[in-house]
């Protein structure tokens, strides 16, 4: 009978209450430990306890995709601007010694300097020296063009900036073009009276070989091809006219893009940077 009690004892086990003869209550869930003579005044009870709940394993759920954290956007540099008549001025350093007054021109290809400032900065204008055409409301005149060691803007400074030495309206006065602005995107705030310049080189990539976009690529061999085109042009006018001092000074400046050309198709292959973009 005890076996039969064990084989049918359920997966929840059965309590067994007796008393004994001094009126101790027992309680056991094993039917063989009670005296023979007291199993008959025996109470079973069932062992109503809920086993604990097995604990649900924690699923291990995948935390969203975080959207892609945008590379910041270099803050710049700051340039406090004066104005007068509708125009923007800036202070520039130029070769780290002498100031200058640049009027801000993001249309002009080239910074230009007066004949003032280039003797203050010690430049020698000579038969070795390219001159280019400026177009004037009357005439083409030829303009020495010389290169800059640095020029320096707050906090912005390019280094070998090209400049046209040309008659100013002031002096000390200048002009900030895009031989110094093409090397930033440029963001002109009026109405605070200033400008930003974000560093047109970046992070090397597939699409921006040496730091800098297709458009800065394009424009910059399209400027060199542009005055080389122009100067040619120009040769022939003058060989035509045997003016030799103006054709010594067109040859001059024929060399000097030919030269830029070759250094800026060397850099260009070194960073891979695709054919078309150079026509």
């Amino acid at each position: 009978m005890i076996v039969l009690i064990g084989l049918a004892l359920p997966a929840r086990a059965e309590m067994y209450k007796w008393v004994d003869e001094k009126g101790t209550v027992h309680f056991t869930d094993d039917p063989s430990v009670i005296p023979e003579k007291y199993r008959r005044d025996t109470e079973t009870r069932k062992d109503t306890t809920e086993p604990p709940p097995k604990p649900k394993e924690k699923q291990s759920i995948p935390p969203p995709p975080q959207p892609a954290t945008p590379v910041p956007e270099s803050q710049g540099f700051e340039i406090v601007l004066s104005r007068r008549n509708q125009i923007n001025y800036v202070e520039g350093l130029l070769n780290r010694r002498v100031k200058c007054n640049f009027v801000v021109d993001t249309g002009a290809s080239f910074t230009l300097i007066g004949r003032g400032t280039a003797k203050d900065l010690g430049i020698t204008i000579d038969e070795y020296t390219p001159f280019i055409p400026i177009a004037t409301a009357s005439d083409i005149i030829l303009t020495p063009l010389v290169t800059l060691k640095s020029v320096l803007v707050g906090q912005a400074e390019v280094e070998d900036v090209e400049a046209l030495i040309y008659n100013m309206p002031a002096e000390k006065e200048g002009l900030l073009g895009n031989s110094f602005l093409g090397k930033f995107r440029v963001v002109l705030d009026s109405v605070n009276a200033k400008m930003t310049l974000h560093p047109a080189q970046g992070v090397p990539s597939p699409d921006r070989p040496g730091g800098y976009d297709k458009d800065y690529w394009v424009s910059r061999f399209r400027y060199l091809h542009y005055n080389l085109e122009m100067l040619k042009k120009l040769k022939a006018t003058y060989e035509s006219k045997d003016a030799r001092v103006e054709l010594n000074r067109v040859n001059n400046a024929i060399r000097f893009f030919g030269n830029q050309l070759s250094e800026w198709e060397r850099k260009a292959s070194f960073v891979g940077v695709p054919h078309h973009w150079r026509e």
